[in-house]
């Protein structure tokens, strides 16, 4: 016998891709009469709304909601539809994703079969644009994203996070819900949360999607720029489950800038001159060896691809950090939980 489901979809101005990824999850072959979905809109200010309404028309799916989520950002949205859910599983789609027919389905059996509390599977990049496509490499590269696994491993592992991601209902009732400070890496605290109270996150090859990436260079380096700013207030939290990855790209950033500050000063060019050498070299041979395998066309977009990803996410880390520094020792703010106390006992699939 299957559980009860709850898709929920944290969307904001989604027009151009709405029509593809509220499609898949409609047409999953997960029993319908067993699943739900809920549709948080943050206040879309295109056709988005127009579009959702057209398409549950169309389909005359009495089990999908469309709520509107005031706070706008996705933990806002993903903390209003949790509460609003009927589901004993939690399956979360983006709007720029599109699932696979059997996604839910895979993400209910891994769960059962593993005892994880948390699954989900490789974000499956694409892109819309020439740039687009660059993006969708260079993302789904080690030097391009570290060594963030569910960006490009093929392997059932034990992991830290996974993509957007499938629990029980159990686990939000234990450790509570999204943290809704974070505009961006909410799903990487939840996840580092969720570890800390002894859960067990699995990222699987059968659960499957295709997320369409940014498609110029400005929305990218917006996109990790935030990524690196909010990372900030993920650190002050959970210090200790941070990985040395999540580091190199701030540090870059810093040696990159205080270097040029010297070198316009006059002292030490030469410092500045070593720097760029090393990293163009590192950059360029991750660009052609990534070429010589997916098309010699890449080779002029993927450098300035890494560029923007490493530099970006490493000065909005420093910007971040500077915000935050002088109340680094302040009370870190709980997450929203389902009661008015604070569950902390350790997670337990036997629950």
């Amino acid at each position: 016998m299957y559980p009860y489901v709850t898709v929920i979809m944290p969307i904001q101005n989604e027009a151009e891709f709405i029509r593809r990824s509220l499609g898949a999850v409609l047409a999953q072959d997960y029993p319908s009469d067993l699943m739900e979905v809920l549709i948080v809109d943050g206040m879309s200010t295109d056709q988005t709304y127009k579009i959702i309404r057209q398409l549950i028309a169309e389909s005359g799916c009495e089990r999908v909601r469309l709520l509107e989520n005031k706070g706008r950002i996705v933990p806002t949205g993903m903390n209003l539809a949790i509460r609003e859910s009927k589901g004993d599983i939690i399956v979360r789609v983006d709007g720029q994703t599109v699932i696979a027919p059997d996604y839910v389905r895979q993400c209910v059996l891994t769960l059962r079969r593993t005892d994880a509390d948390s699954v989900g599977g490789r974000m499956s990049a694409v892109g819309a644009t020439s740039f687009g496509e660059a993006v969708a490499l260079a993302t789904s590269s080690p030097f391009g994203v570290g060594g963030a696994r569910f960006h490009y491993s093929d392997q059932e592992e034990w992991t830290d996070t996974a993509y957007m991601g499938a629990w029980p209902r159990r686990v939000f009732e234990q450790i509570g819900l999204f943290d809704e400070r974070l505009v961006r890496n909410q799903d990487d605290e939840f996840s580092y949360r969720l570890r800390a109270a002894g859960g067990r996150i699995l990222l699987s090859p059968h659960i499957k999607s295709e997320y369409t990436v940014r498609s110029t260079p400005w929305f990218l380096f917006k996109q990790y720029f935030q990524y690196g700013f909010w990372k900030i207030l993920v650190l002050q939290k959970h210090t200790f489950q941070m990985r040395s990855r999540q580091f190199v790209p701030p540090v870059f950033a810093l040696a990159l800038s205080s270097s040029l500050v010297f070198a316009l000063l006059g002292w030490g060019c030469w410092l500045l001159a070593l720097i760029l050498a090393a990293y163009l070299l590192a950059n360029l041979s991750a660009s052609f060896y990534i070429s010589s395998r997916s098309g010699w066309r890449y080779l002029a977009l993927l450098p300035l691809t890494f560029a923007i990803l490493h530099l970006s996410y490493g000065f909005g880390f420093l910007l971040g950090l500077a915000r935050l520094v002088r109340r680094w020792n302040s009370k870190v703010n709980q997450a929203p939980t389902f009661s008015n106390e604070i569950q902390t006992r350790p997670i337990s699939p036997s629950d």
